[in-house]
């Protein structure tokens, strides 16, 4: 029996009218803005018509308060799965063209659906954030709908990656469910981000602010380190959504996306060496190792522009799927302070939740002293970096290229906390402290007696460092497994990952640890 012609045009249209969102003339407003449409931006992230819609045809059944017959076509929000790069991706974009993006009841019905078939299916989640809020005419029923999305990012927490890209207005209760993911993409010009807003701290507080000093994407990269990423524009944002699923497995229980070549590449790299200073004070740029070890010198940064004395970010070698963490010795002298140490704990557990091994090189002078750090808790972030290095399981190698001192050189994956392999390079000096402060309290006595306080206290330094310092007595007493040429650093490392992959750790049962937050 065939369907009748008038049920097929029903559909049609019903189709049609979904599919229009807020009318041709304000979709090309938004282009004229330089900004996509809520469906276009899935259509961006997505692999030609592999985009499988959920809720075409949802509706709220508002029915008061000025919404009375006023239609709102997929009730503000676009949700369902496409393929990346081959691999499904459950996708939702709000469209601020449909009542402001506003969430009410069914809205977030649809997303707390698309969340519940990404977990069953173990695929990742990206959300397109573009919304003026709780929909006021749906009352309390709009805050249990942000309660129940809120309770779907934490059960689904470390079970599969969650980006949300912020690419509108995400303000007061909005901005939580962003805040619950773990990656976060930001548009430069066209969004905005905050809990309360210009006007409402002035009538709360009396202090004058901007939209740009509290919500902007800048302040939000260099000042608060809410978000990981800047995006020039929509299309920017989504090629960085791409690029960063590229790393990520689709799920806890799978590995990462390797590349794995029949051959491993051994081959020495010279140009590595060249990077370090001849001058062992002097600061290098310690993305040049990075990029120099990383296959074909892809390094995708984390948080780049937010504490930048500690680098964190993917990349791959000899086509292993690694995370890494650096300290950079051309912000602070690379020494952790607060936001460091929170990026770093940060990133680690994410890299463990996910099976990525965790590669960490070290040049690292200690804590950061002063008093706002010891007012702000140094000592509680600090402990972070070493919680969340040694409650890691996944694959752990250290390439020890300069200082490692004090507390510092365990917070960065000592031997003792829990690094699976540990390398250091000739330059390193690993010790309690610096060997000029060393000597300073070893041989104060000494120093003010020296006729030549000068000649004698180079003495000093170059014996402190020799006998207690030198990477060759920490390798003597098995904390660094070998002492190698800088240049042999991406084969031992590629190497040592090879022999990791299949790495079992049994620890005590627990529920979890208290990360000292």
């Amino acid at each position: 029996m065939a369907i009748d012609e008038s049920v097929l045009a029903e559909l049609e249209k019903r189709r049609n009218e979904a599919l229009a969102s807020g009318g041709p003339e304000r979709l090309a407003k938004r282009h004229e803005q330089g900004r996509l449409g809520a469906r276009e931006r899935l259509d961006q992230l997505y692999a030609a018509h592999t985009f499988q819609e959920f809720g075409l045809h949802a509706q709220s059944q508002t029915r008061h308060f000025g919404m009375a017959d006023k239609k709102l076509p997929t009730d503000g929000v676009i949700t369902g799965v496409g393929y990346v790069d081959g691999r499904p991706v459950a996708g939702f974009s709000q469209d601020f063209m449909v009542a402001g993006g506003s969430l009410g009841k069914v809205h977030a019905q649809k997303i707390c659906t698309l969340m519940d078939h990404a977990g069953k299916g173990g695929m990742p989640i990206v959300g397109f954030n573009d919304s003026g809020g709780a929909r006021i005419q749906d009352g309390v029923e709009s805050m249990s709908g942000y309660g129940q999305v809120f309770n779907r990012n934490v059960l689904l927490s470390g079970v599969v990656p969650q980006i949300a890209v912020i690419a509108g207005p995400c303000a007061g209760g909005a901005a939580y469910s962003p805040a619950l993911m773990d990656f976060l993409i930001m548009t430069r010009s066209s969004a905005h981000m905050f809990i309360c807003g210009p006007e409402v701290i002035r009538a709360a507080t009396g202090q004058i602010t901007t939209m740009d000093e509290i919500g902007s994407a800048e302040a939000h990269a260099r000042v608060s380190g809410n978000i990981h990423f800047v995006a020039e524009d929509d299309a920017h944002a989504i090629a960085i959504t791409r690029e960063l699923l590229s790393y990520l497995p689709a799920n806890n229980m799978v590995d990462p996306p390797h590349q794995f070549d029949d051959e491993l590449t051994l081959a020495d790299d010279e140009s590595i060496e060249q990077v370090l200073p001849a001058d062992a004070k002097s600061a290098f740029d310690v993305k040049e190792v990075i990029t120099r070890v990383t296959d074909d010198g892809r390094f995708l940064e984390v948080q780049a522009d937010f504490a930048g004395n500690l680098v964190v970010g993917f990349g791959r070698i000899d086509g292993i799927v690694v995370g890494v963490v650096a300290n950079q010795p051309m912000v602070k002298a690379g020494t952790l302070d607060i936001d460091a140490s929170d990026k770093g704990a940060r990133f680690i557990r994410f890299c463990n939740a996910f099976n990525i091994p965790i590669v960490s090189f070290v040049d690292v002078p200690g804590f950061m002293p002063g008093v706002q750090q010891e007012k702000g808790g140094i000592i509680r972030h600090g402990a972070k970096m070493l919680f969340a290095y040694g409650a890691t399981t996944v694959p752990k190698l250290t390439v020890i290229m300069r200082k490692a001192y004090g507390g510092a050189y365990l917070a960065m994956c000592s031997r003792d906390m829990g690094a699976d392999l540990v390398l250091a390079w000739p330059t390193a000096e690993i010790a309690v402290m610096g060997a000029e402060g060393a000597v300073n309290i070893l041989y104060r006595g000494e120093l003010e007696e020296a006729e030549d306080k000068a000649a004698r206290r180079a003495e000093l330094v170059d014996e402190y460092r020799d006998a207690f310092a030198s990477p060759y007595m920490s390798a003597g007493l098995t904390f660094v497994h070998d002492v190698i040429e800088p240049r042999r650093t991406k084969s031992a490392l590629s190497l040592g990952l090879r022999s990791m992959l299949s790495k079992r750790e049994a620890r005590p049962p627990k529920k979890h640890g208290n990360i000292p937050l």
